[in-house]
């Protein structure tokens, strides 16, 4: 399969995996916050974000080696190829021993931060959930580089199967342990023995069929700088993700508790689904961006890209946050149950501020490519310390709301410099993007109109109002999707796939 085909596999896989992982999500987490209850999910959650902080130690590396390799590849430079997967083999070995220390070390100060506002037995649970997620992280730093080069290779079928066979596998294991009585712990050693499923079918992929056969071959200072250089802004963007959708978990544990991380973590888990659904696109691209940008591509040619991807993933993006703003409330009713009602307007005000950055994933790649990605990464930072000195009041007073609504301030700050930057620095022609937007969701009033119009006259309560509510937005939205905002290229991404099975059925019969 070419690299064209293997990104457009991708990127159906990827949204193949985001439909499993929702499904997953939708039915696996109500029995998993009844069955473990609201404290010990909040518990598990508070975990997992901790050890989670760790993986900034990564530094970037990943996409630098998929921007080097794949500029590498273009030039068909083999030899820099392979000194470059034997130095950072090493280096992420390093990382790992790292990673592995420093998670001993919050192990071991547990009490220091959480004593205020746990008891011993949630005490004694979350240190051993560091621990086995501590021995997780090293295994995933000492493995990491085989997947950043199946990335820069462009064999995405390949690494999505292995995604969508994970996310499946996590819950079979699962469900039936809880029925048995297992709670968090248990939960936190199915998701390591995910984990070396994964990482031990990278490797086995990479030695057996793109025959990478990695070797060090001695350090190369030089190249090692370049790219330190190329990855440390890389690295200041992943702490400030970290920062935005990690440590408001951090501080609502400190200030509030485990049920506030609860009710924090339950809204956190949607607007997840909604950067995964962004990055189906987006994420398969880096590696054509880099050639594309090795090869001097024109400023036009780049903002076409941009534009494409971006109409493609307002379409997904838009359909999921109206449906969520129109029956928000009546699904985390019925989703998560009693206690969790502030969840939705936590959900709203993480997912509301992300949709722009969402439908601009593509720029992520674009910088990163053209290492261009210095500035972004700064703005981010200094945005990143206000959501968390905003953040830290406001979750004392209003708890997961109010940690929500810091986030929420940051992002729209960080968003509207962003879009500056993108049209002035890297010469993206932005306001013909949002043109285009704009003028591609003026229809959708028509959706919007219709399901409050039946809202207001047919009131309902329970599973019937999320599927008549939902069921006649999504079908409006469709129809005026297809008919009124969809260019051609875009209607044959529909078309194509439709008449190839007909044609299927017609030579069967």
């Amino acid at each position: 399969m070419n690299d064209s085909k293997q990104r457009k596999t991708g990127a159906i896989l990827s949204y193949v995996s985001i439909i499993v992982n929702t499904l997953i999500q939708l039915l696996y987490t109500p029995l998993l916050i009844r069955m473990l209850g609201q404290s010990e999910y909040g518990l598990y959650s508070l975990a997992n974000s901790i050890i989670g902080y760790l993986t900034v130690l990564d530094l970037g590396f990943g996409n630098a080696i998929i921007v080097y390799t794949a500029k590498y590849r273009a030039k068909k430079d083999k030899e820099s190829e392979q000194k470059l997967h034997g130095m950072f083999k090493i280096v992420f070995y390093v990382i790992g021993i790292i990673a592995v220390i420093l998670g001993l070390i919050l192990y071991l100060n547990v009490n220091l931060f959480f004593k205020q506002t746990m008891t011993d037995v949630e005490l004694n649970k979350a240190r051993i959930m560091m621990l086995i997620l501590t021995f997780n992280l090293g295994i995933t730093f000492s493995f990491s580089i085989y997947s950043s080069i199946i990335s820069a290779y462009e064999k995405f079928t390949f690494q999505k199967i292995i995604a969508i066979s994970s996310t499946i596998m996590k819950p079979l294991i699962m469900i039936p342990l809880l029925f048995l009585g297992m709670k968090s712990i248990t939960m936190t050693l199915v998701i390591t023995f995910a984990n070396v499923f994964v990482v031990t079918s990278n490797y086995l992929f990479c030695k057996k069929k793109l025959k990478v056969n990695i070797k060090f071959n001695g350090f190369d200072k030089a190249l090692f700088k370049t790219i330190l250089g190329y990855s440390i802004w890389i690295f200041i963007g992943v702490i400030v993700d970290k920062v935005n959708w990690s440590v408001d978990n951090f501080i609502l544990g400190s200030v509030s508790g485990t049920v506030a991380v609860s009710i924090y973590s339950l809204a956190t888990t949607l607007n997840q689904l909604f950067i995964n659904l962004s990055n189906a696109a987006s994420s398969v691209l880096l590696p054509k961006m880099s050639k594309m940008i090795a090869k001097n591509a024109s400023p036009d040619k780049i903002t076409k890209e941009f534009v494409k991807i971006g109409r493609l993933q307002h379409l997904i993006i838009f359909l999921m946050v109206s449906g969520f703003i129109i029956i928000g409330k009546e699904f985390f009713q019925i989703w998560a149950g009693e206690g969790y009602e502030d969840s939705y307007y936590t959900g709203l005000l993480l997912i509301i501020p992300v949709c722009v950055p969402l439908i601009q994933n593509l720029g992520i790649s674009i910088r990163q490519a053209m290492n261009k990605h210095r500035f972004s990464s700064i703005v981010r930072m200094c945005v990143a310390i206000l959501n968390l000195i905003i953040s830290i009041p406001l979750a004392k007073a209003y708890g997961a709301i109010g940690a929500a609504a810091g986030t929420c301030i940051g992002l729209t700050i960080s968003t509207i410099i962003q879009n500056f930057y993108y049209h002035l620095a890297i010469k993206l022609d932005i306001i013909y993007f949002w043109k285009t937007i704009i003028k591609m969701s003026i229809p959708f009033i028509i959706p919007w109109v219709i399901t409050i119009t039946f809202k207001n006259f047919i009131v309902l309560d329970g599973i019937l109002s999320l599927i008549l509510y939902g069921g006649i937005f999504t079908a409006t939205y469709c129809f005026t999707a297809y008919f009124l905002s969809m260019n051609e290229y875009e209607k044959n991404i529909i078309k194509k796939p439709i008449i190839k099975i007909t044609k299927i059925i017609r030579r069967k019969k």
